[in-house]
């Protein structure tokens, strides 16, 4: 029986990265299909099932940022961001955003092909360990309930808040190891689960939102504690429920 095939959407508006990026693939057993633009994404993502996107953040029209904006609201598909400017923003912005991944231009089409068999692996790994049980099951801390598979956050005065996918994975790490110090190196692990070029700062940023999203003061965080020279601490007591 013929394994399925991996199908790899190509968004960018240079034809030459489109064309080199299918055929490089195709020796990997990938089938490519390109997209010039955010509408020819949408159109090909309503008609045709796909592994992951290889996303530009330049485009014309709607950029990258704000597509994968939309595409974390609608679908969990893995997401590389591939972008020409330098600014390490840029990839903190995309990561908090729901990309699972980001490669600079210009980038050797063999780290690419590696880093999208990671992200697949992880995807496929992810979805044969997860039990039937865990879909009804919640966590409770402080008020707050995480529904682990709605990926759903409802504060204690019952309101639903919205996390993007880095959020979530960020949160998901605090909760299952409460109340030990975490380094950045740890939390980047653990939210990521793979190797990449990362910035310390990036998970200062993404702490400082998910402060917000919990209502926790900065300045006298009760929950997502900052230990001076080390990394973060969360201060709560952690429990499971029915969904």
């Amino acid at each position: 029986m013929q394994a399925p095939t991996t199908r790899i959407l190509i968004v960018d508006d240079d034809v030459e990265i489109r064309n080199l990026l299918g055929g490089y693939l195709s020796r990997f057993g990938m089938e490519a299909v390109g997209a010039h633009d955010g509408a020819e994404m949408k159109k090909a993502l309503a008609e045709t099932s796909f592994d992951l996107v290889v996303l530009d953040l330049m485009l014309p029209g709607e950029d990258g940022l704000s597509l994968c904006r939309s595409l974390r609201t609608e679908s969990d598909i893995p997401v590389i961001m591939l972008t020409a400017r330098g600014d390490p923003m840029d990839r903190v912005v995309g990561l908090e955003l729901g990309a699972d991944d980001y490669v600079a231009k210009p980038f050797e089409p063999r780290e690419l092909v590696a880093r999208i068999q990671t992200i697949l692996r992880r995807a496929r790994h992810e979805r044969e360990t997860e039990s039937p049980e865990a879909s009804d099951i919640a966590v409770e801390f402080e008020g707050w309930r995480l529904h682990r598979v709605l990926r759903q956050l409802t504060s204690p005065d019952g309101m639903v808040v919205p996390l993007s996918n880095a959020e979530f994975r960020l949160l998901s790490v605090f909760i299952e190891r409460p109340n030990r110090i975490l380094t950045r190196d740890q939390l980047l692990d653990y939210a990521r689960g793979r190797a990449m070029e990362v910035f310390d700062r990036s998970i200062d940023l993404l702490v400082s939102r998910l402060r917000q999203k919990l209502q926790d003061d900065p300045r006298n965080p009760k929950l997502i504690k900052t230990i001076r020279g080390e990394g973060y601490f969360f201060s709560a007591q952690v429990s499971k429920c029915g969904a």
